[in-house]
């Protein structure tokens, strides 16, 4: 089994890229569960949200506190949060940067292995928003390769509907251009 956890910010979609990881393991097969942790925040305020994928069914219910990867969708969240909390010897912590591997480990401490991707100017550039929930899944998948980032196909394009292609494109062109350390 596999376990994330998404750090984001209310209103960036971090509950959302559960949700579509998934559905999108799901389809593949895969048995899946999603679930957010926050109370009453406000956008803006940090969120988490979290994933199980496995080949066999999932009988556990409760939080992911152990996570194999953390997925992290606002880099201003380093500054207030520990992402690595909890995260398994070996973890993956893939991160929506511009920075370099070495210049994040200086500035952040962060131990374990980083998979980055400047997610924010591709989500820009793409969908001319700074929502980067849909970029960040292609990065996940480049850098776990859980499931094949096609599977997010029919997930997206339901969730999506009209400005689904711009998504899709934004998350092919993340799973392009993440950097996966290792």
């Amino acid at each position: 089994m596999v376990e994330i956890r998404f750090h984001g910010r209310g209103g960036q979609g971090a509950v959302t890229s559960a949700e579509l990881t998934a559905l999108a393991a799901i389809e593949e097969g895969k048995f899946a569960q999603a679930f957010p942790s926050f109370g009453p925040e406000r956008r803006g305020a940090p969120v988490m949200a979290f994933v199980r994928v496995s080949d066999e069914r999932i009988r556990t219910r409760e939080k992911v506190y152990e996570p194999d990867i953390v997925v992290v969708l606002d880099p201003s969240l380093l500054q207030i949060v520990n992402v690595e909390a909890g995260l398994k010897a070996g973890g993956l912590v893939v991160l929506n940067s511009a920075k370099g591997v070495e210049e994040l480990r200086r500035e952040t401490g962060i131990k374990a292995r980083l998979a980055t991707v400047d997610a924010t100017k591709i989500a820009i550039e793409t969908m001319r928003l700074p929502i980067t929930n849909t970029t960040m899944l292609g990065a996940l998948l480049k850098a776990s390769g859980i499931i094949p980032v096609d599977a997010l196909r029919g997930p997206i394009q339901h969730r999506f509907g009209p400005i689904a292609e711009k998504n899709l494109t934004a998350c092919l062109r993340a799973y392009d251009e993440t950097s996966v350390e290792g």
